[in-house]
């Protein structure tokens, strides 16, 4: 197992708040051709909004879902309890292997990979697509989506102009954990770890939140600086990025759409 540290998002309040992640899940599902009989993952499941969508496209199938946050997986329990053809796995993905589906899941292999909203947060993306290759089987397809290259950069430029501030620049000053990659590297990595028929493309998905910006933002966008700041200022942090942003608050996200096939049959 890494070493690595994965943020426990909230899972409750990112279950309430994610409407426009569970959009975009509609629309990468659109692109999975699925017979209803598959056996699919949801990398990065979250709290289950995303992966109820995934189920309902099968009807005779099966899904697995693994997230590295415990309360995200709680969320998700809670949804799917007497579910049997739901499994759910608490997981960083870089320590996704046949073994530990195997173990977790009582499967070696799955028949496509779901993603949604994710890999955005991981940084060694390489390493990512050649964890989601080897629980693949032959022929198998990952479609997926996450942030892209200039995804919401107004909110990032507040996010860093709020971290060099006192008292919160002695715990996040600089800190960048988001990995917005554009399309022509993306699709090298995908090559490199063995996918073919690759493609991949951006689409801006522009995003207005009328109510509860302050919820939205720190559910769904700021759980990984907030973890790193004391509780008392993880709500000043918060309304210190939000003020240096327009009301309504409007995101401007830009989306990396990804398809790619596992060799085979």
């Amino acid at each position: 197992m890494s070493d690595r540290t994965t943020t426990d998002w909230d899972g409750e309040a990112y279950d309430r708040l994610a409407a426009p992640q569970e959009e975009w899940a509609r629309r990468v599902l659109e692109r999975m051709p699925l017979e209803g009989t598959e056996t699919v993952l949801d990398a990065g499941c979250g709290s289950g909004r995303a992966t109820k969508l995934v189920l309902e496209k099968l009807p005779s199938g099966r899904v697995v879902g693994i997230d590295g946050s415990p309360s995200m997986i709680e969320v998700a329990r809670e949804t799917f309890a007497g579910e049997p053809r739901v499994s759910l796995i608490t997981s960083d993905l870089l320590d996704l292997t046949p073994v530990l589906l195997e173990e977790q899941a009582g499967i070696a292999a799955v028949d496509a990979v779901f993603s949604n909203a994710t890999s955005h947060w991981i940084e060694d993306h390489r390493r990512l697509f050649e964890r989601l290759h080897s629980v693949l089987r032959p022929g198998g397809r990952l479609v997926a989506q996450c942030g892209g290259r200039d995804n919401v950069t107004a909110w990032c430029e507040a996010i860093l102009a709020a971290s060099e501030r006192e008292p919160f620049a002695e715990y996040v000053r600089g800190f960048r954990p988001w990995n917005f990659y554009g399309p022509e590297e993306t699709e090298e990595r995908l090559r490199e770890v063995g996918f073919e028929a690759v493609r991949c493309w951006l689409e801006e998905m522009p995003v207005v939140v009328p109510d509860d910006p302050l919820n939205f933002i720190s559910a769904c966008g700021l759980a990984v600086h907030r973890d790193r700041l004391p509780e008392d200022l993880r709500e000043p942090f918060t309304e210190a990025v939000i003020a240096q942003l327009e009301v309504p608050l409007e995101l401007r996200y830009v989306r990396l759409n990804i398809d790619a096939r596992q060799p085979g049959e």
